[in-house]
Formats: structure tokens, C-alpha cells, sequence
């Protein structure tokens, strides 16, 4: 059993940390750029509803590629779609609110195949003894960059006039992407899984499976995360008309995030991961009432601190305990790509859920108040997460 991360491990840290990178560059003011041309949260909810769409579906059906074929081509491949995502944008300018479902759709599809060899691989290259060490790396990876990018996009964009800034940022990300792409190739390949089953998910939520506890869990994790990924940014923009703020919020989170998984990597206990998961759960269920008070930046950053703060407490147990489920024996092992389709469906089918519930509720009352209340029962979601996991935790 490994207990620390080698070679492989840190490679595909790195790589997963520059295609996180160039997101986090442009894909955090992506939302507020639409916002720019056209002030329309239903239209903003269809273009993520169209990205978590496509996601969803190139999980299920490129996991035959992946399973069967060479998982770096398909890593790669996912670089580089993501890639011509941005320069589409790039080119696609204030015309780009015109074409909101091709382009969700691309986008989702290069985001789903990354994601998707990235978590096999991610899954061959660890264990038990080392996934909650690497999954605190990532969270750290993630924060690090969540000081950085964010910050430096919402500086370039506020000293350049228009939206200059915005192509700067867009055309960084393109750079970055390709120097993921690059190192990718230190990655040694993977062998290559038997036939792929297409209705194995299916076969997985039978009577008595564990899947029948993570399946609810991540669809519940889905249906916050759904909402929540594209509306905190638009929302602290809209209080403050400034992207610059919104740069300064995301290095305050995120440097709290840094400090929360770096702790959390280092001292989350297997033995402890339903304790730990119902404290993360109920404390962020509880910092989204601030919001419901008054919407300011205020408030939107005691939110994000406190999301900051504990959501490492929730996610951590949750994910290595859905990847432990994939190791449980060699059956399991060989169909972990099914079993990863699952997972992602399950979170896709919770991602559709809350966007779609936000859109109609959006659309017969348009009003600020209808979001804020949405996002206070939403915020619930991990509560249930924990409630659907807390057998197989305890376990």
C-alpha cells in the first residue's frame, strides 16, 4: 500500500493544476462576460444547464474510449477542446450570447473528457492509503490557484479598457492549456480495461449495493453545486459592478481554502469520515442565511469563507469513500470506468436538477429574492449528501 504520492501521482497533479489554471484564468469571469452583453440569468442558467448537459452524456459515452483505448489520448484530447472552446469565445465576441447552447456544449464536452480520464487515472495512480493525501493536494493545487488566477484576470481586466482585458485572459488560458498538453506526454500510458459495458452503471444500483447510498449522495452533491458554480461570481459582480472585487474575493476564499485542505489533507482520518463529512455538511448549510439577511459583498463573503472553510470537511470523505467503493475488489477495479460514468451521471442528474429548478422558478418570479431563497434550500444539499452516505461512512 502507497502512503505517500510518487512520480506518476505528482505529474498528474501538475497536470490537473494547469488545466485548472487556465479555468480558473477566464472561466471564473466567463459568466460575467456573458453578463456584460446581456443581462439575463435565465440565459446564464441555460448556457450552464447546456455545459453540465454535455458533461454528463461524454462521460457515458466516451467511457468506451477510455476504458477500452489509450486514456492519455483522450486527456489530451480534452485539453484540447477546452482550448477551442476559448477561442471561439475569442472570436465569437458580444455574438457569442447567440450561440449559448453549441458553445455550452463544447465546453462541456471538452470538461467532461478531461474529467474523466483524469479520475481513472487518478484512481490507477492512487490507493486507499494515499487518496485522501492526494485529494488534499488537490484541494491545496486548487486553492493556490484560486489566490492567483482569479486575481490576476480581475486585475488585467479592470486596467484594460472594453473587453480587452477579457481576450488577454482568454488568449492565456490558450497558452497555458497547451503547456497541459505538453506534459501530459510524461504520463506513462495506462493499460487498457476489457470491454466496456455500457448499462453497468445501471446494474450497480441494484438491492443491497453500496451505490444505492453514493448514488443519492452525489446527485444531492449536484444539485447545490449546479447553481451555486456559476451564480457566486455573477452575484458578487452585480453587488460590486466590478471585477476587480470579484478578483479579490476569489484570493480571499481561496486562500482560506488553501489553508482548510492543506489541514484537511493532513489530518482527516479514514476512522473519521462520517463525523467529519456531517460537520462540513451542517456548517454549510448554515452559512448561506446570511445571504437571505441582505445580499452585499459583505455577505457574500462570509459565504465564501465559510464555504472556504468547511467544504474540505464535507468533500474529502465523499470522494474517497466513493473511490474506495471502485477498489473494493478486483471486480470492482475492472470496471472502474463504469463506475466513474456513474459517479458523474449521478452528480449530472443533480447539476440539471438545480439549474432547471432555478430557471423555472426564475422565470415566474424574476426577482433577486427568488435566487437568494433558492440558494438557501439548495445549500441543504449536503446535508443530504451525508444522510444518503452515513452507513457506508461509518462503515
Amino acid at each position: 500500500m502507497k502512503s505517500a504520492l510518487d512520480q506518476q501521482c505528482k505529474l498528474l497533479l501538475t497536470v490537473n493544476s494547469l488545466f485548472v489554471l487556465a479555468g480558473a484564468l477566464s472561466g471564473t469571469f466567463l459568466n460575467v462576460y456573458l453578463w456584460k452583453f446581456k443581462q439575463d440569468f435565465t440565459m446564464i442558467g441555460w448556457f450552464a444547464f447546456s455545459q453540465q448537459l454535455a458533461i454528463g452524456l461524454t462521460f457515458w459515452i466516451a467511457g468506451k474510449w477510455v476504458k477500452e483505448r489509450d486514456k492519455m489520448i483522450i486527456l489530451r484530447l480534452g485539453i484540447i477542446i477546452s482550448g477551442l472552446f476559448y477561442l471561439l469565445v475569442l472570436a465569437s465576441g458580444a455574438r457569442m450570447v447567440h450561440y449559448i447552447w453549441p458553445l455550452g456544449i463544447l465546453s462541456g464536452i471538452g470538461a467532461g473528457i478531461f474529467w474523466l480520464a483524469f479520475n481513472v487515472v487518478y484512481f490507477e495512480v492512487t490507493d486507499k492509503a494515499n487518496r485522501d493525501l492526494f485529494n488534499g493536494w488537490v484541494g491545496v493545487m486548487g486553492s493556490v490557484i484560486g489566490i492567483i488566477g482569479p486575481w490576476l484576470s480581475g486585475w488585467l481586466i479592470s486596467v484594460m479598457p472594453g473587453v480587452r482585458g477579457y481576450r488577454v485572459i482568454f488568449t492565456v488560458s490558450l497558452i497555458v492549456y497547451g503547456g497541459g498538453v505538453l506534459l501530459s506526454f510524461r504520463l506513462k500510458k495506462r493499460e487498457r480495461g476489457k470491454g466496456y459495458r455500457w448499462l453497468e452503471p445501471v446494474r450497480r444500483l441494484k438491492p443491497g449495493s453500496p451505490w444505492r447510498q453514493a448514488v443519492p449522495a452525489s446527485i444531492a452533491y449536484g444539485l447545490r453545486e449546479g447553481v451555486f458554480i456559476f451564480m457566486i461570481n455573477l452575484l458578487v459582480y452585480i453587488s460590486t459592478s466590478s471585477e476587480w472585487k470579484v478578483g479579490q474575493y476569489m484570493l480571499i476564499t481561496s486562500l482560506v481554502s488553501l489553508v482548510s485542505y492543506w489541514a484537511a489533507g493532513k489530518w482527516l482520518a479514514i476512522r473519521h469520515r462520517w463525523l467529519e463529512m456531517l460537520i462540513g455538511a451542517f456548517m454549510m448549510t448554515l452559512i448561506v442565511i446570511p445571504l437571505l439577511w441582505k445580499m452585499s459583498y459583505m455577505t457574500l463573503l462570509i459565504f465564501g469563507v465559510g464555504t472556504s472553510l468547511f467544504m474540505p470537511l464535507y468533500i474529502i470523505p465523499m470522494i474517497s469513500s466513493v473511490f474506495d467503493l471502485m477498489g473494493r475488489d478486483k471486480t470492482d477495479a475492472e470496471h472502474r470506468v463504469e463506475l466513474i460514468v456513474l459517479r458523474e451521471i449521478s452528480m449530472m442528474v443533480g447539476r440539471l436538477a438545480g439549474i432547471a429548478i432555478f430557471i423555472w422558478l426564475y422565470t415566474r418570479s424574476p426577482h433577486m429574492s427568488t435566487i437568494l431563497w433558492l440558494m438557501a434550500g439548495l445549500g441543504a444539499a449536503p446535508l443530504m449528501s451525508w444522510l444518503a452516505m452515513r452507513k457506508l461512512l461509518a462503515a
